[in-house]
């Protein structure tokens, strides 16, 4: 299951959806052999060319929404983080037993979903409610994570779905298939290289990739296409020594130490769009009547190569020292970080992304040039030991057991990592 996170994300999940959706119950599993709808069926050569399936009847209907793109990340592993979106084209309910990712080609198998975890990445569109159950002509999101070996990412990958009827049509549809569907070559794209947008110690990776996180989950519907413009963000909030997040009255900006400090430029590269003039809001209070301009806050996006853009949000009212135009360097102040726009506590949301749109983009992967990574906090551990839960309470978070201090270079930090980063 999902926790509250303190930290909003940029759009609120399923928010402007399509409404109407209500979850149901989990059904009991069924013994019944399934039918594969990429095998089963006669197949005929076409000329010139080894034999071909012939077509099948698919209740389920399956795309990813960007192709993945592999990034290193503080774990050792190489992440191939995307989402498959499952349509059911019945009149019927269908329920999702398992989603297995492979390489194509008949390769190796690098995830299964089922059970419960199939149902905790998986969100009907319009919902917030964990789910495998589709109903008629619903759709639903499931967040993947397929992790390799460092340096061994595949070409390409495939996806197996096996779903169960809840009325079943044979010999067309029996009531258990197998679908064998959404292909998609893996991008061969390099994750940019930036330098930390923060100084000092104790900045937390508070709500990032790639568990089921608030960014990881806003797919974001605009001008008629789901955009995952955070799929790899992330919102910073430091530390103090003790843990704690903020000392004195939590809904007083200045309870939190680390509210004004400087947010400096990533990398080089022309300043594209700029706000400046919004707000900061109240600690402990989800804000509502934003427009959807106004859920960055005051912000920057930065061009910084490459089909990539910088963005920079929620930043303190007033401090923005760049303006649309001006080519920054590297280390180059920006602005403060503030708590401006969708936010209920100081942070600074960070991203990268494949047009100068916050929202309208797909979100793409980094890698920070050098950091210390010290600790990681403890998520889902229950009552007294989560971490969001013990920061928004005013006590410390609780760190995982037997995690050294490493320095790392030229990776992605993960949800729930602590790092210091250099001041300079």
């Amino acid at each position: 299951m999902t926790h509250r996170i303190c930290f909003t994300a940029m759009v609120l999940i399923g928010a402007t959806l399509v409404a109407g959706c209500s979850p149901s119950t989990e059904r009991p599993g069924t013994s019944t052999a399934a039918t594969d709808s990429a095998s089963s069926a006669p197949s005929s050569a076409p000329p010139g060319g080894r034999p071909a399936a012939a077509p099948v009847a698919t209740p389920l209907l399956a795309r990813v929404l960007a192709a993945p793109v592999p990034v290193p990340a503080t774990d050792g592993r190489t992440h191939l983080a995307y989402e498959l979106l499952l349509t059911n084209a019945m009149d019927q309910e269908v329920t999702v037993d398992a989603v297995t990712v492979r390489t194509g080609s008949g390769g190796p198998t690098l995830l299964t979903l089922n059970g419960d975890a199939l149902a905790d990445r998986t969100r009907v569109i319009g919902t917030s409610v964990p789910t495998a159950r589709l109903g008629p002509s619903q759709s639903a999101l499931v967040w993947i994570d397929a992790a390799v070996e460092n340096g061994s990412a595949p070409v390409d990958l495939i996806h197996t779905v096996d779903a169960r009827l809840s009325t079943p049509m044979p010999p067309l549809l029996p009531e258990t298939v197998r679908e064998t569907v959404a292909p998609v070559t893996v991008s061969t794209r390099e994750p940019v290289v930036i330098a930390p947008p923060l100084r000092g110690p104790q900045w937390w990776d508070a709500n990032g990739c790639c568990g089921m996180t608030a960014h990881r989950m806003a797919i974001n519907p605009i001008d008629g296409e789901l955009w995952g413009a955070e799929r790899f963000a992330i919102d910073y909030v430091q530390l103090m020594p003790d843990g704690r997040l903020f000392d004195g009255d939590a809904k007083d900006l200045s309870s939190y130490p680390y509210f004004g400090l400087g947010v400096h430029a990533v990398a080089d590269g022309p300043v594209v769009a700029v706000v400046d003039d919004l707000p900061e809001q109240v600690p402990g209070a989800s804000p509502t009547g934003l427009r959807l301009q106004e859920y960055g806050g005051n912000h920057v996006v930065q061009d910084i190569g490459d089909g990539n853009y910088a963005f920079y949000a929620h930043l303190k009212t007033g401090s923005v020292a760049v303006q649309p135009g001006d080519r920054l360097t590297t280390g180059q102040l920006v602005g403060d970080l503030g708590n401006s726009g969708n936010t209920d506590a100081p942070h600074l949301h960070f991203h990268v992304m494949n047009g100068p749109d916050p929202l309208k983009a797909d979100g793409l992967p980094f890698v920070i040039d050098r950091f210390r990574l010290t600790s990681r906090t403890l998520e889902n551990a229950g009552p007294g030991a989560d971490a969001v839960d013990a920061v928004l309470a005013g006590k410390p978070a609780p760190l995982q057991p037997g995690v050294q201090p490493t320095d790392e270079t030229r990776v992605s930090p993960l949800v729930s990592d602590v790092m210091d980063y250099p001041d300079g």
